[in-house]
């Protein structure tokens, strides 16, 4: 399967309970931290939801 990598590149601080879960379920522990994960829906699906906080790196 296809891999992306993201970074995190706004805070959690303030945002609602289920976006900060999200962004801890894709294994942000840091800003400007940059993952590879594998293009699954599930995860678009919570890239999609946390969109304004990530940048997706080609």
């Amino acid at each position: 399967m296809a891999t992306i990598k993201i970074k995190q590149v706004k805070s959690a601080i303030n945002r609602p309970k289920d976006q900060k879960a999200t962004i801890e379920a894709l294994g942000f522990r840091k800003l400007n931290q940059i993952i590879e994960k594998e293009a699954t829906p599930q995860v678009m699906g919570m890239v999609r939801k946390v969109s304004h906080m990530l940048e997706i790196i080609e």
